[in-house]
């Protein structure tokens, strides 16, 4: 993948997500992206505007109109209506409009305004939002065959390594992004204490703003609780019975009724991904321990600091997220009582995926190869390392080297 630094906003250019929205145009569609606050959608919606304006779509100032929802500017449009009427007073009746709006979720009822001017002729529409309760089951049912979700998330490792522009060895830059994250903001940030402060303020936010705030939890303590031993936790398997238990002490007990809640919440925020475990035998999407992963290594490292842990499941946390970058769906593959790391699912293929710091010991290197070796079909089998110049091939089970894998350098398996 190509990335390109577009030097009037000092920014990379988000290639995939942005050439979707260039592909809708004009299309009787909603746009919608999502993300993790802070993670790029502001950003890309400027990038879209900026395209738009450029001399090859040669449209209007006067056609595009953009609303921050988070900008005081905007704070008397707090209902739908409001929302509506500020919108069409100010629509071209002679030419396409863009109405852009930004942390749509802030309107109570947002969909109702978007859903009148989808039904104009002259109207495309573009949203983001924080939380998933812009796609909850009531909205989507409204919106239902007429929108289209753009998914962000903060930087890719290829993305981070361009923004840097620096030469360095692959291997620190790595080393940066897991302990600083991808956060694109972030690189405007050349201190340890201006990190760590913009870090706790992206995650209170998320808590407040995101969470708290949008699904009625009574208990902040207690969310924050919950979020911190995930974060602590990626790639293990969990229940919500156990997160319960090790969270509960004394007199102090958290149900397991309230782990399922504030944990649905903080996915919804995108703050927390949940990887399904996959029987490969029976072909079923298992109901339990499940696995969770967080779109940003640099929260963790605000939150525990040099206790930052096992770097073998941090790269597993790295590349779960590129998995779903490049679009596939992904889950835990189990198969008796072996597991598979990743089972990437697209377009009805599978790619399986093994991800381990080091292969150096003999031991580690049978551990995961076997599981691989245990299937049998055909599609690619890979496991993904960080030592140096790893390449191999083992029984059709390809090795290599995860960041030239992240970067793009190696064609296969994907």
């Amino acid at each position: 993948m190509c990335y390109n630094v577009d030097m009037n906003s000092n920014s990379i250019i988000r290639s995939a997500p942005l050439n979707r929205l260039k592909e809708s145009r004009d299309l009787e569609l909603i746009k919608v992206v999502t993300g993790i606050r802070r993670c790029g959608k502001s950003t890309l919606l400027k990038q879209y505007v900026s395209w738009l304006l450029s001399d090859q779509c040669k449209v209007s100032p006067d056609q595009v109109i953009e609303i921050n929802l988070e900008d005081p500017q905007y704070r008397d449009l707090d209902s739908w209506e409001k929302l509506y009427d500020y919108i069409n007073d100010r629509l071209q009746l002679d030419a396409m409009n863009y109405v852009i709006v930004d942390e749509v979720q802030n309107v109570p009822e947002f969909h109702r305004a978007i859903d009148g001017l989808f039904i104009k002729d002259n109207v495309d529409s573009y949203v983001t939002g924080s939380n998933a309760y812009m796609l909850s089951s009531k909205i989507a049912t409204v919106l239902s065959g007429r929108y289209i979700e753009v998914k962000m998330l903060p930087f890719s490792f290829a993305e981070y390594r361009q923004a840097r522009g620096e030469v360095e060895r692959d291997n620190k830059v790595y080393s940066d992004y897991i302990q600083n994250g991808g956060f694109p903001y972030t690189l405007n940030l050349h201190s340890e204490e201006l990190l760590r402060d913009y870090l706790s303020g992206v995650y209170n936010t998320i808590l407040i703003k995101d969470v708290v705030n949008r699904d009625e939890i009574i208990d902040a303590s207690v969310l924050d609780r919950i979020a911190k031993y995930i974060y602590g936790n990626i790639g293990n398997r969990l229940s919500i019975k156990k997160i319960a238990d090790a969270l509960s002490s004394g007199s102090r007990k958290i149900s397991p009724h309230t782990v399922d809640a504030y944990l649905n919440a903080l996915i919804d925020s995108y703050a927390v991904y949940r990887a399904k475990r996959f029987n490969l035998k029976s072909k079923e999407v298992l109901k339990t321990n499940d696995k969770y992963y967080i779109p940003d290594t640099g929260l963790r490292y605000y939150l525990f600091g040099s206790r930052i842990g096992d770097y073998g499941l941090l790269l597993e946390n790295v590349v779960y997220f590129e998995l779903l970058r490049r679009g596939f769906d992904v889950y835990i593959g189990v198969l008796d009582e072996y597991e598979i790391d990743f089972v990437a699912q697209k377009n009805g293929e599978l790619y399986y995926f093994q991800v381990c710091q080091t292969l150096s010991e003999e031991t580690t290197r049978l551990r995961e190869l076997r599981p691989l070796q245990l299937l049998r079909d055909s599609y690619p089998k890979t496991i993904l390392t960080l030592d140096v110049a790893p390449e191999s091939n083992t029984d059709g089970i390809l090795v290599l080297n995860a960041i030239d894998w992240l970067l793009g350098h190696r064609d296969r398996p994907i």
